[in-house]
């Protein structure tokens, strides 16, 4: 009993080994690695909360501070000697708890805060931004690596036939119907079919390798990939993107500091008091014990004219930023349209290439049945499999092709 137990155990590890080395993995599974994975973004986040603790301190600032201040100095006369006992009452103590407020307009905070709001919300568009990058270079790599798979899928299966028809050749070589320069001129063929699958192996790995590379992943082992999802995304509205939303906040970041030099040049108010123990002990030191309070207001009167050069210099900034945002979405929409162009023209040559690779399957299905009379020469055999490799090849690439190109619509878009 114990031994059958043990043999049950032994297959079922066998068995799930066998579905981890057969793992197949997905788009999604490296797209959400990458973005795990990703210092900047990570970075981008802890931006965000560094801002939020600034909004903090700014609403900390303005509430009371508090200081206790301690400031003693003896002053010895030593044999007539030391400084003037008039000037120096032979030394000062003062213990004070000191409380400041300053105050402030409601607006001129609000502002003060909005400056830390669009702060943030730069630093959270910068991350979609960055996020879609990353989409966009993942999703790039995953097609090329897929693409590689299917043709090594490809060229094995045309492998597999073409060892089916050697062996066809050999015994009719055998029988003098086809020559001995037929039967190698074929099996070069099919040796040469044999190094391209190894030289594809190689591509494959490599571009697998980068795969996990540019997703953060320490991973050697090749694996399948799955077909890439790549569906075309709707066409939003531009001002919704997230690459003409940073002209916008950079517009809002640039008025709001103008509100914030007319603030700074309105009159500033601020209170304090005191209290504490300040003496000389020179004599009745039991009753310095006292407090104080007060206030202090700033009026801005004359500053030689910089108020109007910085509201000068922000409206060039904001000159400079209209420009980039007119600029960018006339090359937004054109590049859209083109790459449009190129997924039209795209999908009409991948309709012809299929129609060709009918014609190319008919022509090696008719030859492959010559061949087993040997009514077909080897060379038109050889010729016809040529034709269907290339023409299939054709497909692929531009089936990655179509791919990569709704990629790049997908990043616009998204």
């Amino acid at each position: 009993m114990n031994g059958t137990k043990l043999f049950t155990l032994l297959i079922l590890n066998i068995i799930l080994n066998m579905n981890g080395i057969a793992q197949v993995h997905n788009l999604d599974f490296y797209i959400n690695q990458a973005l795990a994975n990703s210092p900047l973004l990570k970075e981008y986040s802890n931006q965000v909360f560094s801002v939020a603790i600034d909004s903090q301190k700014l609403k900390a600032n303005y509430k009371p501070q508090v200081n206790a201040i301690a400031n003693n100095t003896i002053s010895p006369i030593i044999n007539g000697f030391g400084y003037d006992e008039v000037l120096s009452n032979s030394g000062t103590y003062n213990e004070i708890v000191n409380v400041n407020k300053a105050f402030v307009n409601k607006n001129n905070l609000n502002t003060q805060f909005k400056s830390f709001k669009l702060i943030r919300d730069s630093i959270c568009n910068l991350k979609k931004i960055t996020e879609q990058e990353l989409k966009k270079t993942i999703s790039t790599q995953y097609i090329n690596t897929y693409g590689d798979l299917q043709q090594i899928h490809f060229y094995t299966d045309v492998l597999n036939t073409l060892k089916q028809q050697v062996e066809i050749i050999k015994s009719m070589t055998q029988n003098n119907i086809y020559r001995q320069t037929d039967y190698l001129t074929f099996l070069i063929t099919l040796k040469q079919q044999e190094l391209q699958i190894k030289q594809l192996k190689i591509q494959y790995n490599y571009n697998f390798a980068m795969l996990n590379y540019e997703c953060g992943l320490f991973d050697t082992t090749a694996t399948e990939l799955e077909k890439p999802d790549i569906i075309l995304s709707q066409l939003p509205d531009i001002t919704t993107s997230p690459f003409f939303i940073r002209f916008t906040i950079d517009s809002l970041t640039l008025c709001n500091n103008l509100s914030l030099i007319k603030y700074s040049y309105k009159p500033k108010l601020s209170a304090f008091a005191n209290t504490g123990f300040s003496s000389s002990f020179l004599y009745n030191a039991y009753k310095n014990f006292g407090y104080s309070f007060g206030f202090n207001l700033n009026i801005p009167i004359y500053d030689g004219h910089q108020k109007k050069l910085q509201e000068q210099k922000i409206g060039i900034l904001q000159q400079t930023t209209t420009n980039y945002k007119n600029y960018f979405a006339t090359q937004y929409l054109q590049n859209i349209a083109l790459l449009y162009q190129q997924l039209q023209s795209t999908n009409a040559l991948i309709k012809d290439i299929n129609e060709q690779v009918e014609y190319s399957q008919a022509l090696i299905t008719a030859n492959s049945k010559l061949l087993e009379t040997g009514d077909v020469k080897i060379a038109d055999l050889i010729l016809s499999i040529n034709g269907y490799l290339a023409v299939k090849n054709l497909l692929t690439q531009n089936s990655i092709n179509k791919m990569q190109i709704t990629n790049q619509i997908n990043y616009w878009y998204k």
